[in-house]
C-alpha cells in the first residue's frame, strides 16, 4: 500500500503542478482559446491562484515525506487540492459542462484515496 500512495502521490503532484504552471504562465486568453472555458467566469487573478494552490498542492504532497518533515502535511496538501476538484466540479456542472466533470471526478477520488492512505491506511511514521 505505501508504494501505491507514493505513486499515485508522484503522478497527482506531476499533474498539479503541471496544471499550476500553466495556469500562472499562460495568459487567460489562451488558457480560454485552448479548451478552459471555466476561465471566462474568474478574475485572472483567481486563476493565478488556483495555479498557485495547485502548485503549494503539488509541492506539499511529495516534499514533506522526503524531508520527514511534518509528513502530516502530505494528506493535508491532498485533501486541499481535493477541495479544489470539488470547486472545478461544482464549476462545470455550473456550465453545463457534463464532460469537462471526468477529469476533476478521477482526480477527486485520486486525492481522497491518498489522503486516506496517508492518514489511516499507511501514515508516515517518525
Amino acid at each position: 500500500m505505501n508504494i501505491a500512495l507514493w505513486v499515485v502521490a508522484g503522478l497527482l503532484a506531476a499533474v498539479s503542478l503541471a496544471s499550476g504552471a500553466r495556469k500562472l504562465i499562460q495568459p487567460a486568453e489562451k488558457l480560454a482559446a485552448s479548451g478552459y472555458g471555466w476561465i471566462e467566469d474568474f478574475s485572472g487573478n483567481t486563476v493565478k491562484a488556483i495555479g498557485t494552490l495547485e502548485i503549494l498542492g503539488a509541492v506539499g504532497l511529495i516534499l514533506p515525506a522526503v524531508l520527514g518533515i511534518a509528513p502530516v502535511l502530505v494528506p493535508l496538501a491532498a485533501v486541499g487540492l481535493a477541495l479544489l476538484m470539488v470547486g472545478a466540479i461544482i464549476t462545470h456542472l455550473r456550465r453545463h459542462e457534463s464532460q469537462a466533470i471526468v477529469l476533476p471526478m478521477i482526480l477527486l477520488a485520486l486525492y481522497v484515496f491518498v489522503a486516506s492512505g496517508r492518514f489511516g491506511l499507511e501514515p508516515f511514521t517518525g
